[in-house]
């Protein structure tokens, strides 16, 4: 009689073309993360005069015994802006609010216990932000309402008027997103529209919750329970919990 043993695992040779470009996502990690931070610091320090709502990111060296590596820790509207400004340079970009849900499907991020910004909400030219909301309603003209700016269409600008002393510039596309109008429900993780990475629609009976209002500017993304928060109008804060998420696609720019 055969007796049936389980094979090592076969290690073969792609029997494929594998794209040159491959799309990647990850944290600011290593040297790549502290790199990053230091181009950061200097421009913060040079062309913003330390302001503290962009002095708000950090590194943490990780434990070598541990193979940790270090990381950038905090995030606010503003800092991911520049972040972007600075490694648009190479070619990568912030990530979108559909890069962190493709991140969360495939499980290629662990984003457990921490919120990562991708977007402005866009809904009325008043309170929260309402400077802001009104300056951006100039730039992208007559639209519906609300509208989903990634922070990746944005750069700063330098602005005395402002109540942060900046403003942005839309530099690149925007998304008209009535879900972003409803009130605060639930929704299936399974019903999300790909291309924004919003849901389709609510349900009561949905998984995961998003958080909205109803006029101004607010940030918009992940918190750190994987809800999807677009009700905050406090831009300035950050915390250790704050995470900026670097993707390379070439096929986005």
């Amino acid at each position: 009689m055969l007796i049936k043993t389980k094979l090592p695992e076969f290690k073969g040779k792609p029997l494929i073309e594998i794209p040159e470009n491959i799309p990647a996502i990850g944290f600011m990690e290593g040297d790549f993360g502290e790199a990053v931070l230091e181009e950061y610091k200097g421009r913060v320090e040079k062309d913003y005069n330390n302001l503290d709502s962009l002095d708000v990111l950090s590194y943490e060296h990780g434990n070598p015994v541990r193979y940790e590596e270090g990381i950038v820790k905090g995030s606010n509207p503003f800092s991911v802006v520049l972040v972007n400004q600075i490694v648009g340079q190479e070619g990568l970009r912030v990530a979108r609010q559909s890069d962190l849900e493709k991140a969360l499907k495939l499980d290629s991020l662990n984003l457990k216990g921490t919120y990562e910004d991708t977007a402005l909400v866009l809904r009325k030219g008043k309170e929260p932000n309402s400077y802001l909301a009104k300056d951006l309603l100039k730039q992208i003209g007559k639209t519906k309402l609300p509208v989903m700016i990634p922070l990746s269409s944005l750069e700063l600008r330098k602005d005395s008027d402002s109540p942060y002393a900046l403003s942005f510039n839309l530099i690149g596309d925007f998304v008209y997103a009535p879900i972003l109008g409803e009130e605060t429900g639930n929704f299936n993780s399974d019903d999300l529209n790909q291309g924004t990475g919003l849901p389709s629609k609510l349900s009561n009976e949905g998984d995961r919750i998003i958080y909205t209002r109803n006029s101004g500017l607010s940030r918009l993304g992940l918190d750190r329970d994987s809800y999807l928060d677009s009700d905050d109008g406090h831009f300035a804060y950050s915390d250790d919990f704050g995470r900026v998420v670097v993707v390379s696609d070439h096929s986005v720019k």
